[in-house]
C-alpha cells in the first residue's frame, strides 16, 4: 500500500496540471508539443519578415490568432473547479 502511495505522488507532477486543463498527460504533451512547432515556425517567419517585410506578411498573425483560439477554446470547455465548502476542523 505505502508503495502505491509513492508512485501516485512521484507521478503528481505529470498529472496534476494536464488534469485541471481537462487532458490526460499524453494529450496535453501532444497539444504543448503543437503549440511549441506552431510558435517556432512562426517566430522563424517572423524573423524572416524582418528582414524581408514582402514575406510571410501575416504568417505571425495568422499563428498567434489560431493558438490564442486553440487555447481559449479549449479552456472553456473543462469546467471550473468547484469551491471547498467544507469546514475546517
Amino acid at each position: 500500500m505505502r508503495l502505491v502511495f509513492l508512485v501516485m505522488n512521484a507521478l503528481r507532477p505529470f498529472t496534476d496540471h494536464p488534469a485541471s486543463v481537462g487532458e490526460t498527460y499524453l494529450e496535453h504533451c501532444g497539444m504543448a508539443s503543437y503549440f511549441g512547432t506552431r510558435m517556432i515556425f512562426a517566430g522563424f517567419a517572423c524573423l524572416l519578415h524582418g528582414l524581408l517585410p514582402f514575406l510571410f506578411v501575416r504568417t505571425g498573425s495568422r499563428a498567434i490568432a489560431e493558438l490564442n483560439e486553440r487555447m481559449v477554446l479549449k479552456r472553456r470547455r473543462v469546467p471550473a473547479a468547484l469551491p471547498d465548502t467544507r469546514l475546517p476542523l
